[in-house]
């Protein structure tokens, strides 16, 4: 789509009638299971930070990994910030991803249930099984919104944003969420799904506007989709009433907190439009920056360098 046109982009995905409730009672349930958090140091050799090895309670009680870094000798309470994984990876060594804590936020790094073998090791299991699916996550428990992977990443995603606010050195109102990718996708249904976030930074976003997504690009993970109605060629109709309650773009439109996006014109992974999908359509204030020479890479270490400007203009109007 032409640069011009993204600015005035609707997407067809529909808004279900009962989406409120359906994410309401799954993150209720989540909370209704007695939780477990449990904190262990880690010797990392650092001598900036201290870093902690976190388990927390997700989706159904299920043990979820965490990294925790936070500035040596600080005082509190502290500006936090979540932080969610691009597709296939997971938290991967503590000794990574040092920029939130270094910059003097409190950094939470949730892990991804059952992904972290492609280019990010992953500790966290995901024990649900599913039926057919293709090879990624994108069709596992895709029959059914309450069996859909997402619903459950999702959740766990909701509870990380609980576990930071219960910790004494953070400030609950200076929680923010940043992710790229999938990671951009998550906290992206995050900003949609917790009230009083203090920004938002979803970076080149998946999970968005699957109507268009889905039929528009070749390029993977959105392809598996693909492939598995081609096979699945009975399961079109069924597919397409369960991904509107996955979407960016409907968490989007119930998302308040102060948002920075960011796309590429070139991006074949999550197309530009896409993305102006949920733009949009945000409900909260909202910037974005395009890169009009980069695919799914996107700004690289500029959305990070933006997003960190972004964070602490936006805990300097506090």
């Amino acid at each position: 789509m032409p640069e011009s046109q993204l600015p005035d982009y609707r997407s067809s995905q529909v808004d279900p009638d009962d989406f409120d409730a359906f994410w309401n009672e799954s993150i209720a349930a989540a909370r209704a299971v007695a939780s477990d958090v449990r904190i262990e140091p880690v010797d990392s050799g650092l001598t900036t930070l201290d870093v902690f090895d976190v388990t927390f309670s997700g989706w159904d009680g299920h043990p979820v990994k965490a990294w925790l870094r936070i500035p040596k000798n600080a005082t509190g309470p502290l500006p936090a910030v979540v932080q969610y994984i691009g597709y296939g990876g997971g938290r991967g060594h503590y000794l990574e991803n040092l920029l939130w804590a270094s910059s003097g936020f409190v950094s939470f790094q949730m892990d991804t249930r059952g992904q972290g073998a492609g280019w990010s090791r992953g500790d966290t299991a995901d024990p649900v099984g599913s039926g057919p699916q293709t090879s990624g996550v994108m069709t596992k428990g895709i029959d059914s919104r309450e069996n859909y992977y997402y619903r459950r990443l999702f959740t766990d995603a909701v509870r990380a944003i609980d576990t930071v606010r219960d910790l004494p050195m953070v400030d609950p109102a200076r929680v923010s969420v940043f992710g790229q990718s999938q990671g951009g996708g998550i906290a992206l249904a995050v900003a949609g799904l917790v009230p009083g976030l203090a920004a938002v930074a979803p970076c080149v976003p998946f999970l968005c506007d699957f109507p268009r997504a889905t039929v528009m690009t070749d390029a993977y993970p959105y392809k598996e989709i693909r492939d598995f109605l081609a096979v699945h060629r009975d399961q079109v109709d069924v597919v397409a009433s369960v991904l509107p309650y996955f979407d960016g773009v409907n968490f989007a439109r119930r998302a308040q907190s102060p948002a920075l996006f960011s796309a590429s014109q070139m991006d074949a992974t999550c197309p530009p439009s896409t993305i102006y999908g949920a733009f949009n359509v945000y409900a909260g204030e909202k910037s974005m920056s395009l890169w009009q020479y980069n695919g799914h890479e996107g700004g690289g270490i500029l959305d990070e360098h933006n997003a960190l400007a972004f964070f602490r203009s936006v805990d300097a109007r506090r």
